[in-house]
């Protein structure tokens, strides 16, 4: 195979690879890999060559290594990222070799394998990078384009989301999605699995927060007939039902450090070993994380693992709280009284929509439409009134923010608490009943309690 041109084969309407490395054999496999699926390969050895073909052809995909002679393989990355936007590009990484894949994956690539390069991996990635959709929309005839259809609201801050959404499905990256409760975590981890090549494979959502210790690696990995008492068959885990597709693992702050260690394995490794085997098996899947807590500062609190947290976090999503986009409420209301009342939602009065704009919304999103159910369940004549939506007017934004010297982030956590202690006295500081009547689950207001140091 020489090196010094491309080397090429009758193409007619063959998908396009770029293989670019400087090792004779690596370039040599990866081009019988490409050929044995039914697509043909251009080879290049540097940089150099790579920016000479990409000027004359257009490819499907990017295969290139980090080290070339003439230079590093996120000089492709970049290059590809600005210019030839519709190309996935994935690197070729040493083993072991961690610190340079979050770097392509930061840099905006699509993938990464690891050295020895697994032909099964390998012939994985080429399936979906060859299957992402288009960036005009969803390539599947009468799906919606984008994410404009499920996420409602034309504020800056969503419309920025939406962007984000768009590029980050074009990705395999994990990617990390902060946010406070009721913001749509879950609902933007959905929206890039369906828009992602992985959109026809399963998306598994799991709340870490929800499994008992003990039976985590079991519930994450499987296990095989006999490994404990109880074990009567082999059984598949998380990673093994998000084969292909997506494993979302809300509130992962709530996993304890064991797990830690076992999950950043299998995300380094791209493998994982069942409960009671001796043999390690490949997983494909792409993990998005959530929690409502500030990972970053879980870190600092030795309770989340450093080196988890950069794996887990190599793309943050952050999805913005109700209050900083409050014209987004009146077309959220809207949407929101379709789905719980049917086609004929009853009409809200221009002084509650007035209130709803002025609300704080602790709980976001969800708590809103916790509030509307309340609130058509109350009022009468097909019409709501500010008194059906039984507000509470500490929470309102229009109180003096910033009065003598405070921050945004001092009122926000006053009303907060404010709004916390008032429920909690309503019902004898029962907290389940608590976080019923604010609209947040029993475990973010138990957070809460901690955060804003409140006692009974």
């Amino acid at each position: 195979m020489s090196l010094g041109k491309a080397e090429r084969r009758p193409r007619g309407e063959l998908a396009r690879v770029l293989v670019v490395d400087d090792e004779a054999d690596i370039r040599e496999l990866l081009d019988l890999t490409v050929a044995r699926m039914g697509l043909s390969a251009d080879c290049a050895a540097t940089v150099a060559q790579a920016r000479q073909l990409l000027e004359q052809h257009r490819y499907q995909l990017c295969l290139t290594d980090m080290r070339l002679p003439d230079g590093e393989g996120l000089e492709i990355v970049r290059l590809i990222g600005e210019r030839y936007g519709e190309t996935p590009v994935a690197v070729i990484t040493a083993f072991g070799s961690a610190q340079n894949a979050v770097a392509a994956l930061k840099a905006g690539a699509f993938d990464y394998l690891a050295k020895p390069v697994a032909l099964d991996q390998l012939r994985s990635l080429i399936k979906s990078a060859l299957s992402l959709p288009t960036r005009s929309g969803s390539s599947e005839a009468g799906q919606p384009s984008g994410a404009a259809a499920q996420l409602i609201g034309e504020s800056m801050a969503i419309a920025q989301v939406r962007q984000m959404i768009e590029k980050l499905a074009r990705s395999q990256a994990p990617l990390y999605v902060s946010g406070e409760s009721g913001t749509g975590k879950e609902l933007a981890a959905r929206l890039i699995h369906d828009h992602s090549a992985r959109r026809t494979a399963p998306f598994v959502p799991v709340n870490c927060g929800a499994i008992p210790e003990n039976l985590m690696e079991s519930e994450f990995f499987g296990y095989r007939k006999g490994a404990f008492t109880g074990a009567d068959s082999d059984r598949a885990g998380f990673f093994q039902a998000a084969t292909g597709g997506t494993l979302f693992l809300d509130e992962v702050a709530d996993l304890p450090l064991l797990m830690q260690v076992k999950l950043l394995r299998a995300i380094q490794e791209k493998k994982v070993r069942k409960v009671g085997s001796t043999v390690e098996e490949a997983v494909d899947v792409r993990i998005i994380s959530a929690t409502h807590r500030m990972l970053k500062d879980c870190v600092d609190a030795g309770s989340f693992r450093q080196d988890l947290y950069y794996r887990l976090n190599v793309i943050e999503l952050r999805m913005p709280p109700l209050r900083e986009r409050q014209e987004d409420v009146e077309p959220l209301v809207a949407a929101l009284l379709v789905r719980i009342c049917g086609a004929q939602p009853p009409r809200v009065e221009a002084a509650a929509m007035r209130a709803l704009k002025a609300y704080s919304f602790p709980g976001n999103v969800r708590e809103l439409e916790n509030v509307l159910e309340r609130a058509t369940a109350l009022c009468s004549n097909d019409t709501v009134l500010i008194d059906d939506l039984q507000l509470a007017p500490v929470m309102a934004v229009s109180d003096s923010v910033g009065r003598d010297g405070e921050t945004l982030d001092d009122y926000i956590n006053r009303v907060e608490k404010q709004a916390i202690v008032e429920a909690l006295t309503k019902t004898d500081f029962n907290r389940t009943a608590a976080a019923r009547l604010l609209g947040v689950t029993f475990r973010s207001l138990r957070y809460r309690i901690e955060r804003l140091g409140i006692e009974e």
